[in-house]
């Protein structure tokens, strides 16, 4: 650390303090306003793909003849929640673009 100190540069050159964004001179400003629509679409996806990381091992599961029967009803009240939560969605409006 001392090193660096000692061997580093005191004042930025200019090139170094603009922004670098994969070798493409920026244009415009760095902030953009976007629709929240996009976020709703976004938190949706994130939800089904948690569903689906819980749904896979459920699928390995359910050849088991002791936890078959359990866990069909088990998944059974998962997917009713997640199908509750998409209708309350759908009903809201939530789904719907424009």
């Amino acid at each position: 650390m001392a090193a660096r100190s000692l061997v580093a540069p005191r004042v930025g050159r200019p090139v170094t303090l603009t922004t670098y964004e994969s070798g493409v001179d920026p244009i415009g400003q760095g902030w953009a306003q976007t629709n929240v629509r996009y976020f709703v679409y976004a938190f949706l996806y994130v939800i089904f793909a948690v569903d689906a990381v819980y749904l896979f091992p459920w699928a390995y599961v359910i050849g088991d003849p002791e936890l078959g029967p359990v866990s069909l009803v088990e998944i059974a009240v998962f997917i009713g929640i997640i199908l509750i939560g998409l209708l309350h969605a759908a009903r809201r409006g939530l789904l719907r673009w424009v």
